[in-house]
């Protein structure tokens, strides 16, 4: 053979190779609403920049005559690129080819980028879209699944990882989605579960649908697996793009510090109106948070999930800051179990990767009731504290109105190491609420009232006693717990100077093989 038939003969392979499994699959996969492998990987990336690698590998199987089916790439499409000029490492799997289905050597393909991001220290982005393991190859494709999961472990903390479902995720393939900084889902075209309904059923009796088993909205609400849900793959993966932006190459690296045109001298007026004076109103936490950042942008985590605390990003100054708020607009910003975990989470990824926090306090307390107490709203609330005592970047606090009791430590107070703690006007630190803490210190002058309008007069007027001596930030001030009380419409310029600052921050953690957080 010529070297012009050679080459031939290579771009006739590459030409096959990127065909995964055929047109006709290729049509059936755009009729379901999804994308091919590469069409994602070429929407995701910069334009020209994927650089493909192990086109080639096909599987080695020989049982059930799979020596007869033989595709290039073997259901994964694996390589790097750049997204806005920074370099990635990304896989796409391929339902054209075995229902992306994982074999040995699809998983040798993703662990060789997984490798080689940790070496060069960079993101990694997942795209599942499986049919699970292959069935043909038996255990060895569970130990492949296993070797995925070994460097999901290995490398969490170190480089961001970034798993987005766009197909089925069932079985054994769920775990290292699980494993990730982020999981995305698009509404009615992904779903992820352990075992699937027809196995439900038949060991439970249970009649359940995909969707509702396993679906967007069901990780996204009910069991908080999905970070973001998606109406379709194009959203998920400008998202994507989105949320990479946020986050640093690796966690010896700094975020990407972006220019911006918002002056931090830029004062908001109507914060000093936001919080309502009845302090049994709600507002929405998301109007401080979208008033301040540069541009009024703000990419919430978690969304859909745990709606009394809001966490995700924004830029202040052009800094990258992981944003952790409680919404007073939602059960009344309360802290509960689901609240608890989705918060610490969100901490402690955003200390592992050099992201400082601003937090935002209105919390009347942690949620009551035996309901609670069986989940394990201590274990849950001590999560929360550790992740904010842990953790060791720019920490910023702002007091807007509520911090009761526990509630009050667990949210980035000053003794877990807050370095600013600013405090509003309007802002009522203490141990409970006035009328709850009267209830309490006047339990015996209350019960030998007998008249009931005398006894609500009394305890609204010790409750009004109290307020003005605890219910305030400025008991909280005296003793140096609040750094200082600030006019809410000044709230960006003093964070900002603050983070900026901070910028220099230097603190680190008792030598230990590794913490033993509360799970």
């Amino acid at each position: 053979m010529s070297t012009r038939e050679k080459l031939i003969d290579l771009i006739d392979r590459r030409s096959k190779a990127r065909l995964g499994g055929g047109e006709a699959r290729i049509e059936k996969q755009h009729s379901q609403g999804k994308m091919t492998a590469r069409e994602r990987i070429e929407l995701l990336l910069d334009e020209g920049s994927f650089e493909e690698l192990d086109m080639f590998v096909t599987h080695r199987c020989i049982n059930f005559k799979m020596e007869q089916y033989k595709v290039p790439g073997d259901g994964v499409v694996t390589g790097h690129g750049t997204i806005d000029g920074r370099v990635v490492y990304v896989y796409a799997q391929d339902f054209t080819v075995f229902g992306g289905s994982l074999s040995e050597t699809m998983a040798q393909k993703i662990c060789k980028i997984m490798d080689m991001a940790m070496k060069v220290g960079a993101p990694v982005i997942g795209i599942n879209d499986s049919g699970g393991a292959r069935i043909q190859e038996g255990v060895t494709s569970l130990a492949g699944y296993a070797e995925i999961f070994e460097r999901n472990i290995l490398a969490s903390g170190v480089i961001p990882q970034i798993s987005a479902i766009f197909g089925p995720c069932a079985g054994g393939a769920v775990y290292s989605p699980a494993l990730t900084d982020f999981v995305m889902m698009t509404e009615d075209t992904s779903y992820m579960f352990v075992t699937g309904p027809k196995v439900v059923k038949t060991v439970t009796g249970e009649e359940i649908s995909v969707e509702n088993l396993g679906g967007a909205d069901v990780h996204a609400s009910k069991s908080g697996v999905a970070h973001f849900k998606v109406e379709d793959e194009q959203e998920g993966l400008l998202l994507i793009r989105k949320l990479i932006s946020y986050l640093p190459q690796n966690n010896l690296e700094e975020p990407p510090l972006m220019e911006t045109s918002d002056s931090i001298d830029r004062v908001d007026d109507e914060l000093n109106d936001i919080v309502p004076d009845n302090p049994n109103l709600p507002y929405n936490i998301k109007d401080v948070i979208f008033t301040i950042a540069d541009e009024g942008e703000f990419l919430e985590v978690h969304r859909n999930y745990a709606k009394n605390i809001v966490t995700g990003f924004c830029r202040l100054g052009g800094m990258s800051i992981g944003v952790v708020a409680n919404q007073p607009n939602y059960l009344a910003g309360v802290l509960d179990c689901d609240a608890s975990r989705k918060a610490a989470r969100f901490v402690q990824m955003c200390d592992a990767f050099n992201i400082p926090i601003l937090t935002f306090v209105d919390v009347p307390g942690f949620l009551p009731g035996s309901g609670q107490e069986y989940a394990g709203i201590i274990i849950h609330g001590a999560k929360l504290m550790f992740a904010y005592g842990e953790a060791t970047v720019p920490k910023v606090t702002v007091t807007l109105r509520k911090s009761y009791g526990g509630a009050h430590d667990v949210m980035s107070c000053k003794q877990l190491r807050g370095d600013f703690n600013y405090a509003w006007p309007s802002a009522e630190i203490a141990v409970m609420g006035a009328k709850g803490a009267i209830e309490v210190l006047e339990s015996k002058s209350i019960r030998n009232i007998k008249d009931d309008k005398e006894r609500d007069e009394f305890v609204a007027k010790k409750s009004e006693e109290y307020e003005k001596a605890f219910a305030n930030p400025y008991q909280a001030a005296s003793f140096g717990y609040i750094d200082d009380v600030i006019e809410p419409r000044n709230t960006r310029f003093r964070v900002i100077r603050a983070f900026q600052t901070l910028q220099t921050k230097k603190l680190t953690n008792p030598p230990k093989k590794h913490s033993n957080i509360p799970l």
